[in-house]
């Protein structure tokens, strides 16, 4: 009897283990389900659920005792559920939501749920933090700690986080007050981050998302008016901005070693006040300009605009010549886009500088011309440019071209789709374009297989990127029904795409180096 003892014991705790698991370490906020009934109610109620769907009841145990608390949190804003694959009554459940933990080490699975229908796979970090932001704003970017280049820079959550790094750090310290929406933010944050860790030891970078409300007191205090805003500080005292939004983690390493406070800034003279031969029009007198001067060349301009100050020298050189000719082929014209908004508006400027020519009071299209001598060749000699070559989009191929609109839908009719999420100005994308194409021609009559393209740069198709994780062009994912599965990031000649999906079409799983599932 004294050798039965520990046996006992031992099999007392393995039968209450899984009753401890789930009434100790569950909130009462986190929804147990096993009936595919209920949980298809619960989508069409509730338009903002992330579901855990795990192997066992010991397998959910980290991650319940982790969304329990998220669950509080977001409570009235998210609903979080669980179902246990390991349970007989819910394995038909998994089954149907095509979740698939058969994989020796894929304990979990978490997948978001909006509107009633499945928006994504949770892909971000398994924080409390970057769960509640992304219950928050399913849509929302990543934190930015959730950056494994940003490990250097300190994040503050709180303003008590904030008061308290002022009066403990004793080295120098930079502040970035941030929003998470700002691009211009986005821009300098890896410059930002580089510098945090080339400067560990030596001073301190931090990051604070100041966008809420309830950060109007640090607003207030320290002239956050925009975002960014880099404030310096030593020894927790405040004494100056860091204005120089487009530096680089040279520049910032450099500014560090000698901090000074902005310069004032001389007012910049605009064009139309400097002289010369390039006449400025305005929104008053632009149509009777044109029509007195039969040949005119305009230059759409804005004041800040790079290109533009690189291309003016030699449009005003051309300007000068035009001008000393006794038969003068034209003249030259600039407007202020930014200040003439009627005439941008009119001949739809979105980009600067961009040419407009006019003959006799008529609008013409000009080819790219950025110096004095093909100012002056278009000039003696203007003549309409070739049409444009037509975008991917508009030319006839076998690519599904998808936006965010109909993204999800269409992929749910297709077994099997391979997606390359591109920008038209990317030379890597311009290169492999052809090689895509070909791979969708070959499979075009498979009504089961699709390859599709989504455009990252229309505004339509930002989000959807952002929520795909896309970070590079071009990137490829594969999805199976509308569900990602895996990013594609091997041969990408047409002969390495038809190959993949032909592996996929086939169930080679070997080959691609996955785990046994049923496709």
């Amino acid at each position: 009897m004294a050798r039965a003892g520990p046996a006992w014991l031992l099999l007392a705790i393995w039968v209450v283990l899984p009753l401890w698991l789930s009434s100790a370490k569950v909130s009462s906020l986190i929804e147990r389900i096993s009936d595919p009934k209920d949980l298809k109610k619960l989508l069409r109620t509730r338009n903002n659920v992330l579901v855990l769907y795990s192997k066992s009841e010991a397998a959910a145990e980290n991650h319940l005792r982790l969304l329990s608390t998220a669950a509080q949190a977001v409570k009235g804003q998210g609903t979080i559920c669980w179902v246990d694959c390991g349970d007989a009554e819910s394995r038909k459940l998994c089954k149907k939501m095509k979740v698939d933990l058969s994989p020796k080490d894929k304990k979990v699975e978490l997948f978001h749920y909006q509107d009633g229908a499945f928006h994504t796979e949770y892909n971000r970090a398994v924080t409390f933090k970057s769960i509640v932001a992304f219950l928050k704003d399913p849509k929302g970017p990543p934190l930015w700690e959730e950056d494994p280049g940003a490990k250097d820079v300190v994040h503050l959550d709180s303003e008590k986080d904030f008061r308290r790094l002022l009066k403990k750090e004793e080295k120098p310290l930079l502040i970035m007050f941030y929003a998470p929406w700002c691009s211009m933010c986005k821009r300098m944050m890896p410059h930002f981050q580089k510098a945090a860790t080339q400067l560990r030891g030596h001073a301190v970078l931090a990051g604070m998302n100041v966008y809420s409300s309830e950060f109007e007191n640090i607003k207030e205090e320290y002239s956050v008016r925009g975002f960014p805003t880099i404030c310096y500080f030593e020894k927790g005292r405040f004494l100056f901005q860091y204005d120089n939004y487009g530096s680089t983690a040279e520049d910032i390493l450099e500014w560090l070693k000698n901090p000074q406070p902005p310069q004032p800034q001389v007012p910049e003279t605009p064009w139309a006040d400097e002289g010369g031969s390039v006449y400025h029009l305005t929104d008053e007198d632009f149509d009777q300009f044109v029509k007195e001067h039969s040949s005119v060349l305009v230059m759409f301009h804005a004041p800040w605009c790079g290109h533009c100050k690189k291309m003016k020298p030699e449009f005003e050189k051309a300007a000068e010549a035009l001008h000393g000719e006794a038969d003068s082929s034209g003249v030259l014209a600039a407007v202020d886009a930014t200040v003439n908004k009627a005439l941008a508006e009119r001949f739809h400027i979105s980009e600067f500088p961009t040419l407009k020519y006019f003959k006799n009071g008529e609008k013409y299209a000009v080819p790219v011309l950025r110096t004095k001598k093909k100012f002056l060749e278009w000039m003696q000699n203007p003549e309409a440019p070739p049409p444009p070559e037509p975008t991917w989009e508009e030319q006839q191929t076998s690519v599904l071209h998808l936006v965010g609109d109909n993204f999800r839908e269409t992929l749910k009719k297709k077994k099997h789709t391979l997606v390359m999420f591109y920008a038209p100005w990317c030379p890597h994308c311009k290169k492999v374009i052809p090689h895509f194409t070909a791979a969708a021609d070959a499979f075009k009559d498979d009504r089961k297989i699709a390859c599709a393209a989504v455009d990252c740069v229309k505004d339509k198709n930002q989000d959807l990127c952002q929520q795909e994780a896309v970070k590079g062009y071009p990137t490829f994912h594969y999805y199976y029904y509308g569900k990602f599965t895996e990013k594609h990031d091997s041969d990408r000649t047409e002969l390495g795409f038809t190959n993949y999906i032909r592996a996929l079409r086939e169930g080679d799983h070997e080959r691609l180096g996955k785990k046994k599932e049923e496709l």
